[in-house]
């Protein structure tokens, strides 16, 4: 056969293509379709918490009380136990003990005043380490962080897991980096994740459900992406076609949750995806400065070989050895990478890439508590049948009390006199100073008699009692904790050993809030370090002392530890800080601008203005504000001579 007439195919074509890249291969084999298996994936993960936002409703309904809402089958119908007790001609009585309860580990939370601080690895850069924290300390007050910790706590308590979100861009016409509380029934994570710390994590994701205008800040970058937007979100964008939802505000959904259509018709829709991916990459180091990095193959010339292979040339102008060249060292792997998508429930997507934070991972901070074996129990769900026995012996004392004769009058047909019915006996018998005529009882004839049958002593009181017991018992949190006042002769050490054995059952829970704490700390951090590209000047508000300069080139590469400590801002500190302070002073160690830089006094700033306002008159010639003539020349002629003997001195010879 003619080899010219045979037809040569490409290699590409009639070998199997082995594709390394999980993106290109999906954008290969799935066109534009893609975005349903991504869609699929976050909804199985979404449905697989099922059973937490079930439990952390139930725990919600607890903790507000709401706490006849259980569901029973009664005859084969399912109904509420409130509605099932009110159709017992019963009242539903309830005393919420779980809010006083969580309210007290509030206390104790917002009580401790931490807040974390940054660290350098390196001493030499310590400097650093105090300026990024009070870099830091500023942007959680730009974020109000203070309110947002508490609330996340509380939720942590509710529900067992808590989720924020850092990420950077505008708010408020403010570029800047930001932390949103997530609610966790709109979050959804990998359930095969077993690790505490949350590193095995494949896949997580947000649902958002947000107005068409927030949605073309967003997302429209031109008019043919408003189009766009405009075409998919037609009926969120025409309000006109949708029924007004203006109910429920402040109250739950009644349970729906769905994880494509949203609850109100005028939000849209935008679900973000995390997960890992993975693509071929090179792992090096450069041996000659200690770099350690990762390139992708198409840069794996430039930035590796041709590195190299100027080295080597460089090497042989200067008569080294090759054997002695300090070359970048590389191996091939498989890189496991955080890519992200915001996708529509119709298959679009609106954005993707690989992250884009220099961290490398995603903008979510998560704590799940306890996590063994992946399950989720929080502090609330602890005590949940002690509430409900306390909430059942309440409702059968009441009913009791109700269902017995309570001052019921016997009174004998043949004792009834002329003229008076026993409509007019009962009524003059409830009026007061009331008489009531009776006929002359014959021999063995009752007499009217009232009867209270007292059968309430039948051992609910100390049923009750024992549950009350019981509850704090279980939940840690005591009469001590909570500032009641201990029983008549406890002697106060005793009230504050109580006090401290509470705080130390609750220290678990605590310190697994400050771990998750320090886990967003350490990402805004990062996002500090990556966005902050212009010099700054920060001042946290309320400190004299703390005014810092944030200079990128200095911080941007420096590695910071993070750690959680006792606040700085706390009443007791600031005054042990004035009092130390003070001393110094009066032993005329330090002056008083120094007493006023670093105290902290109400009149602080106004007294500092003043004193170095006064000194630049001085300095200038003038006479200061409210300075009588006699202290005025004084200070003159002091001027005077001093400079008559800075004269002298130019004038010695040297």
């Amino acid at each position: 056969m003619n080899m010219a007439t045979k037809k040569l195919h490409r290699m590409s074509r009639v070998m199997p293509q082995k594709e390394l890249d999980s993106v290109s291969h999906a954008r290969r084999t799935m066109g534009n379709n893609r975005a349903f298996e991504v869609l699929w994936q976050a909804q199985q993960y979404w449905l697989a918490m099922e059973t937490f936002r079930r439990d952390r409703e139930r725990n919600k309904n607890y903790t507000y009380g709401r706490q006849w809402d259980d569901y029973v089958c009664v005859n084969g119908k399912m109904m509420k136990e409130e509605e099932l007790i009110k159709k017992q001609g019963n009242v539903p009585l309830k005393n919420n003990l779980i809010r006083r309860m969580v309210q007290a580990v509030l206390g104790v939370y917002r009580s401790q005043a931490k807040e974390p601080t940054c660290t350098a690895r390196d001493r030499d850069e310590q400097r650093y380490g105090e300026t990024m924290s009070t870099v830091l300390q500023c942007n959680m007050q730009l974020n109000r962080m203070t309110e947002i910790n508490a609330r996340c706590m509380e939720e942590f308590l509710i529900s067992g897991f808590v989720v924020q979100r850092k990420w950077y861009g505008w708010r408020e016409n403010k570029l800047d980096c930001w932390t949103d509380y997530v609610q966790p029934n709109n979050f959804f994570i990998d359930n095969n994740m077993r690790d505490f710390r949350g590193w095995d994590c494949s896949c997580l994701g947000e649902i958002h459900d947000i107005s068409f205008e927030d949605l073309c800040g967003r997302f429209a970058h031109s008019k043919a992406d408003y189009d766009r937007l405009a075409e998919i979100y037609k009926y969120a964008k025409d309000k006109s076609y949708l029924s007004a939802m203006y109910d429920n505000f402040g109250y739950p959904l009644q349970g729906y949750y769905d994880f494509l259509v949203p609850y109100d018709q005028s939000r849209c829709r935008v679900i973000e995806v995390w997960r890992k991916e993975s693509k071929e990459r090179v792992r090096c180091h450069d041996v000659n400065n200690g770099d350690v990095f990762k390139v992708d193959m198409e840069d794996f010339k430039e930035l590796v070989l041709d590195e190299n292979e100027k080295r080597l040339q460089q090497a042989r102008e200067l008569g080294m050895s090759e054997d002695d060249v300090p070359l970048i060292r590389y191996e091939w792997f498989m890189d496991s990478y955080w890519y992200y998508y915001m996708l529509t429930p119709f298959g679009d997507i609106l954005e993707e890439g690989e992250t884009p934070y220099e961290h490398k991972s995603h903008p979510y901070v998560f704590k799940a508590y306890p996590f063994i074996d992946g399950e989720i129990h929080s502090f609330v769900s602890n005590v949940i049948d002690q509430q409900r026995y306390t909430n059942r012996l309440i409702t059968m004392y009441d009913w009791i009390m109700r269902a017995s004769a309570k001052g019921v009058l016997l009174f004998p047909e043949e004792c009834l006199p002329k003229g008076m019915s026993m409509e007019d006996v009962a009524d003059e018998w409830a009026r007061f100073n009331g008489i009531i005529m009776i006929k002359q009882p014959k021999a063995g004839q009752a007499l009217p008699q009232q009867i209270a049958n007292n059968c309430t002593q039948i051992g609910i009181s100390e049923l009750l009692n024992m549950q009350l017991k019981f509850f704090e018992d279980i939940s840690g949190v005591n009469g001590a904790l909570q500032g009641k006042p201990g029983y008549s002769g406890m002697s106060a050490s005793l009230y504050n050993q109580q006090a401290q054995n509470a705080t130390t059952s609750l220290l678990d829970l605590l310190d697994t809030f400050s771990a998750f704490i320090r886990d967003g700390a350490y990402k805004d951090v990062k996002n500090i370090q990556q966005f902050y590209d212009t010099p700054r000047v920060f001042n946290i508000a309320g400190k004299n002392s703390t005014i810092v300069e944030y200079d990128p080139r200095k911080i941007r590469d420096v590695e910071f530890d993070l750690s959680i400590v006792e606040s700085t801002a706390t009443p007791a500190y600031r005054a042990l800080t004035n009092d130390m302070l003070m001393q110094l002073w009066q032993a005329k160690a330090i002056s008083v601008e120094q007493l006023l830089e670093h105290g902290d006094f109400p009149f602080a700033d106004e007294l500092l203005q003043s004193i170095k306002s006064q000194r630049e008159q001085l300095e200038q010639g003038q006479v200061p504000d409210g300075m009588s003539p006699e202290l005025a020349q004084q200070v003159q002629q002091g001027a005077n001579m001093q400079a008559v003997n800075q004269a002298q001195q130019m004038l010695q010879p040297q």
